[in-house]
């Protein structure tokens, strides 16, 4: 059969080079984004910064420029470690968005090849087909029964027939809109902003992205720091001015505790534990195109999976035969008869010319070993029906010179034996015949025949009448790995459903190889959209096995489990998936056999279609959701003895009651923020992680148990700091020594709750030996500094201290280790419930 390109032969590379130049690339471009100006303007904007500014400036005007000096460079250093974190998180960014670039299909210099659609120039011949997104405006030059779907455009949601013979709109293709069936190539007339969806755009640019339910929690916890830090700024301002009189003193001491109430290190750690969790993603094969995939992901409760290419391997071969005028099942690779070689004719003249599908393949391989005159040179596709109906099935219309046609159809068996006149006795051998098949495993395509001429051809295929052939059967194998990702799936408490296509009894037979829990029991497409509501939800829950399944049929199944309160992942990999995948909580396209519709309807992509790098994606939310909750906590347990520290000598009235200066809490801020950041998003997975339950379904962050952890944490140490301050104060200390001993114990308490926290319920001699070099180094610099602040006179001078003996020094360690060392019985009394 004649295809080369349709006698198109498209732009040559010079010609190609000249167009790009005269009119630019084919990418949408409004607003001029600069990214490290746009992170400088976001940081002046931080309440910390502003704070640091203030209280950089009460010091210069009160003549103390060493501490002034100080808190500026202090503001250059924050600034510096928030943009590297910034431009982390953009560059883990930027290169997935190179991952997520469509593709598209074009004719250059004779042949077709595939280009990322930024590529496209005016003039290109662009190919489309079913399931692609288009790249381009363009005008048809060639198709075959093309029709798209332009509601992107015009809010219509039937798709729109186009071919070359229409005038003006008819046969003209838009950038953003979808291929709903056919094939067509037109030649690319508008790129970028040119196109019309590119002009419809200019007026979107300022929408802004919604926000995920974390970003709400945490931004919302951090106003209500900030609110309550304000409150508390005026009190100790008015406490410290009613006793010393001197306004700038009382509010550098109010600003200082204003600064230790501040949790500035929450976004940034989200923000950085977001983007470096979806770069860590992407270098596992899985693109993430959306950032709150990263924060759904370990919740995953359900994941519904498509059978073909997801279970199995989507290499179709031609197993066996059966031809109704015979009335026996036959081998494939068997001597066949002439009866059965007709069936495998009339099977490849129904497939695609050009054949993609694995199905069409193996019975255009199958026509070319038993045939010895290939009729395919001397046919021409003159008419087409796309796949459709339920069951779905396609018809394709070929005729040759003199006028001789072929009118063939395959489908679904059931969708052909009620389009034929068959007789009781036949459609019992039928069904016989499909029964034995499918039971086996066995994927099964009806096949049928008919005459028509003249050229008014039905508007639906349903309307011919069709002769019945046979059946032809394919095997598709289980992937290798599957039994051991459901075991996976299911030891970590997540249920998976199997929703198909297919006919129940292929299914179910595949899902019983596989182990699959639930494979007895299954429900049809047209049985689930006769449920009631009320009876839905309940039905959904309780059936794994979902079979010929149509796009209404996967979005009511979606919508009935999230109802349920299950955080939903579906796979998917065609047009009809698109609104399945996009209502999914986490919608999963296939990068390889997965249509451009199905990965822009999808959150996140698996490039090489593994079901098992769920596992892994899984795992990595889990994770990624467990370390921020601890770099969390830690900022939480460790921010409360730096806050009463500062406030409760003042309230009381303490012998020393300013203990901390702003000089302090700044480096307290500099050493807690890469902490958090840095350490605990580097933190390994435990061992544990994917043999839990995934997280309930609530709208809170932590739990009151977590949160109350935290808080007790934060008094301990507390109770610390001011146990060694009334020590001091006790043995007769001066002011510098007594301050010396107070932040001594809070440096120890913080390295040693960072090595309890990596871990809520393994003992720290367990995490000791997680593989984290960041944490050796971390601990290595903190210790270092607090040695020059004792020890150098210099800086012991500039920040109010005194060297420590090292008695006193042994003393500020061991209560520090104490003030977080006790949690480790309370993990040894969770892992004793646990073994119970």
């Amino acid at each position: 059969m004649p295809q080369e390109n349709f006698g198109i032969s498209g732009l040559t590379d010079r010609q190609v080079t000249d167009a790009r130049n005269q009119y630019g690339s084919n990418s949408l471009s409004y607003k001029k984004e600069n990214g490290f100006f746009d992170a400088v303007k976001s940081l002046a904007k931080e309440p910390m910064v502003v704070l640091l500014l203030a209280a950089s400036a009460i010091y210069f005007i009160s003549g103390k420029s060493g501490d002034g000096i100080f808190l500026a460079s202090a503001i250059v250093l924050v600034a510096g470690i928030s943009l590297y974190q910034d431009s982390r998180s953009r560059n883990a960014l930027e290169k997935l968005k190179t991952l997520t670039q469509p593709k598209c299909k074009v004719v250059r210099n004779g042949g077709i090849v595939e280009i990322s659609s930024d590529d496209l120039v005016i003039g290109d011949s662009l190919v489309v087909e079913e399931g692609i997104s288009i790249a381009a405006d363009g005008m048809i030059v060639h198709s075959n029964d093309f029709s798209a779907n332009e509601s992107i455009l015009t809010g219509e949601s039937l798709p729109v027939y186009k071919d070359e013979q229409q005038e003006n709109d008819g046969r003209n293709i838009y950038r953003g809109t979808t291929v709903a069936s056919g094939l067509a190539i037109a030649t690319v007339t508008a790129i970028g902003n040119e196109t019309k969806l590119g002009k419809i755009g200019k007026s979107l640019e300022e929408i802004d992205e919604e926000k995920t339910p974390l970003e709400l929690q945490i931004g919302s916890f951090v106003k209500y720091m900030v609110f309550v830090g304000a409150i508390v700024f005026v009190i100790v301002w008015v406490i410290n001015y009613f006793h010393s009189g001197n306004v700038l003193d009382s509010l550098l001491k109010a600003l200082t505790l204003a600064m230790s109430i501040l949790p500035e290190e929450i976004p940034v750690a989200f923000t950085t534990f977001m983007a470096l969790g979806a770069w860590r993603l992407m270098q596992m094969g899985i693109v993430v195109k959306q950032m709150k995939t990263v924060e759904t992901l370990g919740g995953a409760t359900v994941i519904c999976t498509d059978k073909t290419g997801t279970i199995t391997e989507n290499k179709m071969s031609l197993a066996k035969l059966y031809v109704l005028s015979s009335q026996k099942i036959a081998g494939a690779d068997d001597v066949l008869t002439d009866e059965e070689k007709d069936l495998i004719r009339t099977a490849m003249w129904a497939s695609e010319p050009i054949p993609f599908d694995p199905m069409e393949i193996a019975l255009h391989n199958a026509y070319t070993q038993q045939t010895a005159d290939d009729e395919r040179p001397q046919y021409k596709m003159i008419h087409e029906y796309p796949i459709g109906g339920k069951p779905p099935m396609m018809t394709h219309l070929f005729e040759n010179s003199k006028g001789q046609r072929i009118i063939a159809a395959k489908g679904a068996p059931e969708a052909l034996m009620a389009l034929c006149n068959l007789s009781l006795t036949e459609k019992e051998e039928v069904e016989t015949a499909i029964k034995t098949l499918a039971t086996d495993g066995y994927r099964l395509l009806g096949v049928g025949e008919t005459d028509f001429t003249g050229n008014n051809f039905p508007a639906k295929q349903q309307e011919f009448k069709f002769k019945f052939k046979g059946i032809v059967a394919f095997y598709d194998p289980p992937k290798k790995n599957i039994q051991q990702v459901l075991q996976d799936f299911y030891k970590a408490g997540i249920a998976v459903k199997i929703i198909t296509g297919d006919n129940a009894a292929t299914t179910m037979a595949i899902a019983r190889q596989i182990g699959f829990a639930g494979y007895d029991k299954s429900l049809t497409g047209d049985e689930l959209m006769a449920l009631k509501d009320a009876d839905l939800e309940k039905k959904v829950a309780a059936t794994n096995v979902f079979t010929r399944m149509f796009p209404e049929a996967k979005l009511k199944i979606i919508n009935a489990l999230k109802a349920n309160h299950q955080i939903v992942a579906m796979t998917g990999d065609g047009v009809n998936d698109g609104p399945a995948l996009k209502a999914a909580h986490i919608g999963i396209a296939m990068g390889k056999k997965g249509s451009e519709v199905a990965r822009q309807a999808g959150s996140l992509i698996l490039l090489e279609d593994d079901l098992s790098k769920m596992v892994d994606a899984i795992a990595m939310g889990r994770r990624i959701y467990t370390n921020l909750k601890k770099a969390i906590q830690y900022i939480i347990s460790i921010h409360i003895p730096i806050v009463l520290t500062v406030f409760i000598p003042l309230a009381l009235g303490w012998i020393y009651p300013n203990i901390f200066s702003p000089v302090h809490i700044i480096f307290l801020e500099l050493i807690m923020g890469p902490t958090c950041s840095i350490i605990y998003e580097n933190e390994p997975m435990e061992k544990n992680t994917m043999l839990q339950k995934p997280r309930p379904f609530t709208t809170t962050f932590f739990n009151r148990r977590e949160l109350t952890t935290s808080i007790i944490q934060g008094l301990v140490i507390t109770a610390s700091t001011l146990f060694i301050y009334q020590y001091a104060v006790y043995r007769g200390f001066d002011e510098a020594n007594t301050r010396t001993m107070v932040f001594t114990v809070l440096i120890a308490g913080n390295i040693f709750l960072t090595l309890v926290n990596r871990s809520f319920y393994y003992p720290v001699l367990t995490t000791l030996h997680y593989k984290n070099n960041l944490v050796v180094i971390m601990i290595a610099i903190t210790v270092a500094l607090l040695g020059l602040l004792l020890y150098v006179p210099l800086l012991s001078k500039f920040f109010g201290f005194v060297a420590l003996k090292p008695v006193e020094l042994l003393t500020c360690t061991a209560v520090g280790f104490s003030s977080v060392i006790w949690y480790e019985l309370v993990k040894y009394i969770k892992r004793k419930k646990a073994a119970k």
